[in-house]
């Protein structure tokens, strides 16, 4: 696990930062506080951006993803399609057994207070954690973790958490379900690695090439 954590830590280090901050501030200030700063913050172009950056966080850009890598990479492609359905899986686990719902539910006596971004749909239940962060966090350091250049771990955390904002930005969800996803995301497609890039069948020369790599 040193070596996976090794690895990644040009995603790692500032993750843990950002974490320990939204730590603080989820102690600091109450779910409604965070979330009506958080909503208050809106503007034309920003209302624009957010759906196509929340999107990076949705199941089918790692379809997309997963199938462009097998063009280059077989391995490339398993672990961070692997690593994806694992946390995914955990994620809405997670999204059954705590069934909170989601700001446009539970602010349902307030809806003139908050900003909706026109043509997004509003989802009800299911909020924590945020299965798009989750997926965004979760994406982010498997391609680090693959990357011959670590350095790209810091935009690449950076484009995640950009993911996790629009969630909240979208009135999707509340501070913590993106901040549990992120953590979520992260920790087990940590583990996958740890476990699934030591099996040796995906070492060998037939997994090292894609489709159009021979």
């Amino acid at each position: 696990m040193r070596h996976i954590l090794y690895q990644v830590r040009w995603f790692l280090i500032p993750f843990l930062i950002v974490l320990a901050i939204c730590l603080i501030i989820k102690l600091t200030y109450t779910r409604e506080e965070i979330y009506f700063y958080v909503n208050a913050l809106y503007s034309p172009w920003a209302d624009n951006a957010a759906p196509y950056i929340t999107n990076m966080g949705s199941g089918w850009t790692v379809v997309v993803l997963g199938l462009a890598l097998i063009l280059y990479n077989y391995r490339f492609a398993f672990l961070v399609s692997t690593a994806n359905i694992v946390s995914a899986l955990v994620a809405q686990v997670l999204k059954r057994y705590f069934d909170a719902p989601r700001p446009q539910l539970y602010f349902k006596d307030q809806l003139d207070r908050i900003h909706f971004v026109i043509g997004t749909e509003q989802l009800s239940l299911h909020s924590f954690p945020s299965g798009h962060t989750v997926s965004a966090f979760s994406t982010a350091i498997v391609i680090t973790y693959l990357c011959r250049k670590k350095q790209w771990g810091l935009p690449l955390f950076l484009l995640a958490a950009l993911v996790g904002y629009s969630r909240m930005y979208l009135s999707q969800h509340f501070f913590e379900d993106v901040t549990a996803g992120s953590a979520i995301g992260v920790m087990i497609s940590a583990i996958w690695l740890y476990f699934a890039d030591n099996w040796k069948f995906l070492h060998s020369g037939k997994w090292s090439r894609g489709l159009i790599k021979k």
